[in-house]
């Protein structure tokens, strides 16, 4: 039997909100039971309501008249849920209204109509007064530790950040140049009526003016295209690898940057694909499969690497670290609610232990490009300096780019509107 979509939204919200679950693995499991036809309404759901939380969430915190017991996080989700159809989507006050009340029943919990119906016809009422209320951080939807990292790191650009993270992301492609030209894939995009254009920055990129299923994209069970931002795009460009090169992808599920160092230069001597999750290095067999390419694939973790991966036996290495994600919030919107201040320090540890770990199997004269999708200055360009600093045999080269922000040589694209996700990007060189 289907499942109620409400009921389903707020069971993994709940996971999100109680368990700190990533909204990935709940979602799947619920988009499973839902009629087809709701799928798209269930995510829509899910993620609209995540990157509206906070805000929604301090509405909600003035019509409650007792915070509900951690049992009832699933009412909690439901009210969230409900709020983001009022004020976020705008749908009619008696349809949001009354499919909360009998996603209620779905969960098992008829006690709890009174309740939300009560809220949510309160919250239509009083929006005006309500939303006057909050403050700035519950206006903008970010918790108050974010918030204030951003205006830190970038104090003439935060607020185009986050204008970004409250947004619906833009679908980007990335053309198999192997098999196709972006010319030729833009005119068979034409043909088949779906509105798209050349992306800026990436020579291979294209960005659709409407998100689509992949299923329904040209070309795309024969390996024609890949579905990644521009941001991520440029790496294959920044390392550049050239005819007998032998690469390592150090962190590489799920295959993003791995299939296009390989579509980018066909003459590889070999692409190592290296990560420390079997079940997402997974991930990357079926993209290379999909895509008909080549790489070696290697379970193994970037601070230890396996003793099979010898010194200096790799001509460009790509760390794209493990990071905070505060780049791309608006495709995973529930780092609002799981990313901890204290994180971005340990992860600063780890991504600094992976640099150490892969440099000595740079060989003399070759490049190491370190990535991020963050925007955080911890992870980034300081984190940069602390190894360089550490680090004898290794030199900074400057990326010589018209896009992102400029500091010391490295590059930050900053996540916009209308433009790409947030990612960072250092080039490092070996003594000869």
């Amino acid at each position: 039997m289907s499942r109620d979509c409400r009921a389903a939204a707020a069971r993994a919200l709940a996971a999100v909100m109680v368990q700190g679950a990533s909204l990935r693995e709940p979602l799947l499991q619920e988009l499973e039971q839902v009629r087809d036809r709701d799928r798209a309404l269930l995510q829509q759901l899910c993620y609209g309501s995540l990157r509206s939380f906070h805000r929604l969430d301090a509405v909600l915190a003035q019509t409650l008249q007792k915070k509900l017991k951690k049992k009832d996080a699933d009412i909690h989700a439901l009210l969230i849920v409900g709020l983001y159809q009022l004020l976020e989507m705008r749908t009619p006050d008696h349809a949001a209204i009354s499919t909360a009340v009998e996603a209620c029943r779905s969960l098992g919990k008829p006690w709890a109509t009174g309740l939300v119906n009560g809220i949510l016809r309160r919250c239509s009422r009083e929006s005006t007064q309500l939303l006057a209320k909050l403050d700035q951080c519950q206006q903008l939807s970010h918790p108050d530790w974010l918030l204030q990292a951003l205006r830190s790191a970038w104090p003439d650009h935060w607020q185009q950040v986050v204008a970004a993270n409250n947004a619906h992301p833009p679908m980007c492609l990335r053309v198999n140049r192997r098999k196709s030209s972006r010319a030729d894939y833009l005119q068979s995009l034409q043909e088949s009526g779906i509105d798209a254009d050349a992306c800026r920055y990436s020579e291979d990129g294209i960005r659709l003016a409407n998100a689509l299923d992949v299923t329904d994209l040209p070309g795309f069970d024969q390996g024609l295209l890949s579905v990644q931002d521009e941001a991520a795009q440029l790496a294959a460009g920044l390392l550049a690898p050239e005819p007998g090169h032998r690469l390592l992808d150090a962190c590489a599920a799920p295959g993003g940057k791995t299939c296009h160092l390989l579509e980018s230069q066909a003459d590889l001597k070999e692409l190592v694909a290296m990560d420390n999750d079997p079940q997402r290095l997974q991930a990357v067999a079926e993209n290379l499969e999909r895509l008909e390419l080549v790489a070696s694939l290697i379970e193994g973790d970037g601070r230890q690497p396996p003793a099979s991966l010898e010194p200096a036996s790799f001509d460009r290495i790509l760390v794209d670290a493990p990071c905070s994600g505060s780049g791309v919030i608006r495709r995973h919107p529930d780092i609002k609610l799981l990313r901890r201040p204290q994180d971005i320090a340990q992860l600063a540890e780890t991504q600094v232990e992976i640099l150490a770990g892969t440099w000595p199997l740079l060989r003399p004269g070759g490049r190491l490009l370190y990535a991020t999708c963050s925007v955080l200055p911890e992870e980034n360009q300081q984190l940069v300096e602390r190894f360089l600093a550490a680090t004898v045999d290794a030199e900074l080269l400057p990326i010589q780019a018209e896009w992102g922000e400029e500091r010391q040589g490295t590059r930050t694209l900053l996540s916009a509107v209308d433009g790409s996700d947030g990612m960072f990007y250092a080039l490092l060189g070996k003594a000869a």
